[in-house]
């Protein structure tokens, strides 16, 4: 079982940076797939970004560039540090984990473990 905590999120304006941390417990991440998907208002959740135990690195097409996903495995915690935010990014952002999932799904439904996750808003 792997509980996941998200933290960071905020208010900011277009333009600014944010930085989403995920800490796990219940398990190490050193071999577990962690990604961050976000749902904004009226959306439907999305992928955002992901990196596997390798640190091979995936992202979505409207966060590439702007968007860096890392991991620290022995603090057992994953975080997204955005730059260069716009009001599109605005949404609930989650953290998701599950040891068996490739790096390259997209799909949320194939991650067993959540966050409760972490609001951002970005005003123009």
């Amino acid at each position: 079982q792997v509980q996941l905590a998200e933290s960071g999120g905020g208010f900011v304006q277009a333009g600014d940076s944010l930085r989403l941390s995920c800490v796990a417990s219940g398990r190490t991440l050193s071999s577990v797939t962690m990604g961050w998907f976000r749902q904004g208002p009226a959306k439907e959740r999305e992928f955002v970004a992901a990196t596997d135990w390798t640190g091979y690195r995936t992202y979505a097409d409207s966060v590439k560039g702007r968007f860096t996903i890392s991991r620290d495995n022995a603090k057992n915690t994953v975080v997204l540090q955005m730059n260069s935010l716009k009001p599109d990014d605005t949404a609930v952002y989650y953290c998701a984990a599950d040891p068996r999932v490739n790096v390259r799904v997209v799909d949320g439904a194939q991650y067993d473990y959540w966050g409760q996750g972490t609001r951002v808003t970005v005003s123009s």
